[in-house]
């Protein structure tokens, strides 16, 4: 097992969970789900804010600069609602789009919802961090970190989880270890260590 500690942020983005209306289920399936995968020992810093892109801006840009995570995974605040600024705070944010996570999460969400399509998340590059949208519910975020298994096991969709720490190493984190039963990280043969 690795050594190397990866800082990832969390942050759930919900109006009526951050004014204590009803229970924030984002934040507890992310670390439940990451520390089960993820072999590295993990540093988290959590937020749980409204649907304010200022706020929003405010922390990512904290996570980052200051705290200098690896990874921030954002929950909610992803859809055409108005009060749904996660993308448009995150975007306002980031030095540079990548594309096909934002591109493979609504396809995994498309075998389950048809208004996948509604769904504006992004991923993006903020200095050395990887910054990810993810949606609001427990079981979609799950499904969109793992990917989507038949019956026997074997990977139907491939989950967004499967190339973050390849990502990483690009961007000069820590080498990212997985528990391959949740999912296996793919590298190229030449970056495996």
């Amino acid at each position: 097992m690795t050594t190397d500690t990866i800082k990832i942020g969390l942050v759930s983005i919900s109006d009526r969970a951050s004014a204590g209306i009803y229970k924030d289920k984002g934040l507890p399936e992310l670390e439940n789900w990451l520390s089960q995968t993820i072999l590295n020992p993990c540093e988290f810093s959590k937020y749980l804010i409204a649907d304010e892109q200022p706020q929003i801006e405010q922390v990512l840009i904290d996570l980052v600069d200051n705290q200098q995570c690896n990874l921030i995974l954002t929950t909610g605040g992803t859809g055409p609602a108005l009060r749904d600024v996660t993308p448009d705070a995150t975007l306002a944010i980031a030095d540079r789009i990548m594309p096909g996570f934002g591109e493979q999460m609504r396809q995994i969400s498309l075998a389950f919802v048809p208004t996948a399509i509604l769904s504006r998340q992004v991923g993006v590059i903020r200095k050395k961090t990887l910054i990810l949208n993810l949606p609001g519910q427990p079981k979609a975020i799950k499904e969109t970190l793992a990917g989507i298994k038949n019956d026997l096991g074997e990977v139907v969709v491939n989950g967004i989880f499967a190339s973050i720490p390849y990502c990483i190493d690009l961007l000069g984190g820590p080498y990212l270890e997985t528990d391959e039963n949740i999912i296996q990280a793919f590298r190229p043969k030449s970056a495996i260590r």
